[in-house]
């Protein structure tokens, strides 16, 4: 595969890209008719899924031969790190309503499980790719709640801090993915895998959403 990196990362995203109706549970959040319980949820699987992305990234940065490839995974997991120091601040805030919204739920928990088996057998030039087309719904979605959350449910900044982290663009990060997908398409180590990888990436983010949106939309 050859080109343009910016070009790869922009068509992937844009073919991928999820509908406005993909997500059931964001514009629940987004209109106050969530109820209040679902952030304590959001909360108790973001932390496993956090510490085990965070595990993922710093995998892949050992794996990685490439000097922006690696430096993008490492810079991510520093991210990761950051993003788990805010989630007591939500979780204190939301307070769960009971022992079951701290339980693991499969469909919630899917999406680290696969980036766990992309760090051990996804390419990595493949992997920085699916990761970028997912960053703008991912970020999309972050700060429709970080808006609503606000408006509707009455946190503070501080508990809105998980949200905000990640609705806000790192441009740095940015140029590293493109920096990575095209020395990964120079090399020739970037392959059709990509596009699936990000796919998988988008229909497990999107379980995500969903699994919450089946147990707490009829709440």
């Amino acid at each position: 595969m050859t080109g343009s990196a910016r070009e790869l990362l922009d068509a992937v995203q844009a073919e991928l890209a999820p509908r406005d109706d993909d997500n059931r549970l964001v514009p629940l959040i987004a209109r106050g008719e969530a109820p209040r319980a679902v952030f304590a949820a959001i909360a108790a699987e973001e932390r496993r899924i956090v510490r085990s992305d965070w595990r993922s990234f710093h995998t892949l940065a050992a794996r990685a031969e490439e000097t922006n490839a690696l430096e993008f995974f490492a810079g991510l997991a520093q991210g990761e790190g950051l993003a788990l120091t805010k989630l007591d601040a939500l979780t204190d805030a939301a307070g769960p309503d009971d022992a079951d919204v701290e339980k693991p739920r499969a469909g919630c928990q899917a999406y680290p499980a696969y980036f766990a088996w992309l760090a051990l057998n996804g390419e990595p030039a493949d992997v920085v790719v699916a990761i970028t087309a997912n960053f703008a719904a991912w970020g999309r979605y972050c700060a429709a709640i970080a808006t609503a959350m606000r408006e509707h449910y009455d946190f503070d900044d501080e508990a809105c801090g998980f949200f905000d982290f990640f609705a806000t663009p790192v441009p740095e990060i940015e140029a590293q993915a493109v920096a990575a997908v095209q020395a990964g398409l120079d090399s020739g180590r970037v392959s059709g895998e990509a596009k699936t990888y990000a796919r998988l990436f988008q229909s497990y983010e999107l379980m995500f959403w969903n699994s919450l949106a089946d147990e707490f939309s009829a709440s």
